[in-house]
């Protein structure tokens, strides 16, 4: 007989000679295997095994051929970090500009500092290698961040050796946003070494770990609300105990004022007197009612954010709610505060969330220019690291119980939550689940040297704009667009752009909505395709009614429109159908028209 697993095996479990056969591959009883606290090694090496080997390596087995994430991912910062090292601005001034997006208006400011290590990679290695590199070293210090955490601060007793570890590794293995690095999941590595400092043993090791954090996180998408939260912490934590606390406090300084220089670029813009308005000077983002506030309320606090996803639903949430209903019951709460003090902050979190897009705050945003420009609702991406600690503790609640189905179903449960995390693997999530397109496929490098070999003009001396399709593959590809995706561009660039597609806005409410109060995505939009940007060269739709103010875009410099679906009246709209292009390798079948 051969096993597969090594699990713990409850009463109810039906095959009741599994015990027999661990016995018989020399392990005295599958319960000891959990208890004995040397196995811990043992717990770290098969994690640490599993997650590079099944989370890690298939970017470098299948580089280009490997599955990832589209969105704020493939549709944007892939490309951002080869346009940016092409551009020759990595290192540019403060007033350096990027020539091949939007006609040049575009900031350099607008990209990640030249410091950041995500940043360093992409322009060290080949795109497929340096974004196996980054899920490598995230993935890995996301585990031993929140396994020193429990080890160290929160469970620390031998027996809560397999929570640690497991814990550890589930939260190791979230769909986390790539580009955010440590953002969120290094959030439990910077906690270890805040605790460790205020208990009075803060080492080397962690002031060195708040030294490098910030060069692989982001300040503005992540750790300015963690910093913030500890020092709120640490304010009430003066206002209790009547102590100053002068090393957390210097840490918190210190740890900020890193990211200050790190990203001293966008400092310097938003300190920049007289700076010009971009499109998040008029972004408006509160138009939520209060009953659909309440909607997102429940959605984010059962479901999550794309950018933070925890997958904590089916089991985390669950268990989270018994143990709490449990504590209330029993009247044990008072045993077990940081259990209700973290579900009360996870609460609290998504409430936060939800209101910060009620209406009601839309007259004080567009009264203070601070609150448009920044997303202050961000304080979600706390809550991967608040979930998980709420997971560990109530295990270790579970496991206190001292009854052998209990500390048997610790075990369960961890396993239930690792099965419940592979469909969220990449390679199994965007492939089957998604059905979207590889690297190559979705870049598709070989379509457009051709498209680039038929124009036979220096991509410089022409501009081009895509429909049905990000602008971001254009881009990587080399060419110079007058559409895009950032968030932190010029307004004036903003309203000429909306020229262009103001007949197509004024016939569709929802994507007249969307770029006219957030513009992110500066892209070609049509009432047709709506807020849809992948057509595929399966596709069936075509474009019908496409209206375009075409003398707006020459004016531009727009030469040529990358369609990936057929414009039926091309010709009113004053477009000329030059060729189409099917690589075999490619997502895409790209209808390439000039602009008459």
């Amino acid at each position: 007989m051969v096993c597969v697993f090594i699990v713990p095996t409850p009463a109810f479990w039906p095959f009741k000679n599994l015990d027999r056969c661990f016995t018989k591959i020399g392990v005295n009883g599958v319960l000891t295997f959990w208890e004995d606290p040397q196995n811990e090694k043992k717990f770290i090496g098969i994690a640490i095994f599993i997650i590079m080997g099944f989370w890690v390596a298939p970017y470098f087995i299948l580089g280009q051929n490997a599955y990832m994430r589209v969105l704020d991912n493939l549709d944007s910062n892939i490309a951002w970090y080869k346009v940016l090292k092409d551009s020759g601005e990595l290192f540019g001034p403060l007033n350096a500009h990027i020539p091949q997006i939007i006609n040049g208006e575009l900031s350099r400011n607008a990209f990640y500092s030249q410091f950041y290590g995500v940043v360093i990679l992409f322009s060290l290695f080949p795109p497929m290698v340096a974004y196996g590199l980054s899920q490598a070293i995230t993935r890995f210090f996301a585990f031993l961040g929140m396994y020193l955490l429990l080890r160290d601060h929160t469970l620390s007793q031998p027996k809560f050796a397999l929570i640690r570890v497991g814990v550890a590794f589930t939260f190791a293995l979230t769909p986390y946003w790539p580009s955010g690095m440590l953002s969120t999941l290094g959030m439990p590595l910077a906690l270890w070494a805040f605790l460790s400092i205020r208990k009075g043993k803060g080492s080397w090791k962690s002031w060195l770990t708040l030294t490098l954090l910030p060069f692989y996180s982001s300040f503005m998408l992540g750790f300015f609300f963690f910093l913030s939260a500890m020092g709120i912490w640490w304010f009430v934590d003066l206002i209790r105990k009547k102590r100053l606390q002068f090393p957390l406090v210097g840490a918190i300084f210190y740890m900020t004022l890193i990211y200050l220089l790190i990203d001293y670029r966008l400092v310097a813009s938003l300190l920049m007197p007289n700076h010009e308005a971009t499109n998040r000077s008029v972004f408006y983002e509160s138009r939520s009612n209060f009953v659909q506030t309440l909607r997102l309320f429940v959605v984010n606090y059962v479901v999550g954010h794309n950018q933070d996803q925890a997958v904590h639903i089916f089991i985390i949430l669950p268990l989270s709610l018994l143990i709490l209903g449990y504590l209330l019951l029993t009247n044990k709460w008072r045993l077990e505060k940081s259990v209700i003090f973290l579900n009360v902050l996870n609460l609290a979190l998504s409430a936060w969330y939800a209101f910060w897009f009620f209406k009601g705050w839309q007259p004080l945003k567009e009264t203070y220019t601070i609150l448009t420009i920044f997303n202050f609702s961000r304080y979600h991406y706390l809550r991967p690291m608040v979930l998980y600690l709420i997971f560990a503790l109530s295990l270790s609640v579970v496991w206190k119980l001292g009854k052998r189905w209990a500390r048997q179903a610790v075990g369960w449960l961890l396993l239930a939550q690792f099965l419940v995390l592979i469909p969220y693997n990449e390679q199994i999530y965007y492939h089957y689940h998604h059905h979207r397109p590889t690297f190559k496929q979705f870049f598709a490098e070989k379509e457009f040297q051709q498209i680039k070999a038929y124009i036979g003009r220096p991509v410089s001396t022409y501009r081009v704009v895509s429909i049905g399709m990000h602008p971001d593959i254009a881009q990587y590809n080399g060419f110079y667009t007058l559409d895009t995706y950032n968030n932190f561009y010029p307004l004036t660039y903003k309203r000429q752009f909306r020229k262009i597609i103001a007949s197509e806005l004024a016939k569709n409410p929802t994507i007249r909505t969307y770029f006219d109060d957030w513009g992110g995505r500066c892209y070609i939009f049509t009432a047709e395709l709506g807020r849809h940007y992948m057509f595929s060269k399966h596709s069936t739709k075509t474009l019908k009614h496409l209206n375009l103010n075409t003398n707006v875009l020459k004016q531009m410099g727009g030469r040529y429109v990358l369609s990936a679906v057929k414009i039926e009246n091309a010709n009113a709209t004053h477009l000329k159908l030059l060729h189409v292009f099917d690589q075999k390798e490619a997502y895409w079948r790209i209808y390439l028209y000039r602009v008459l």
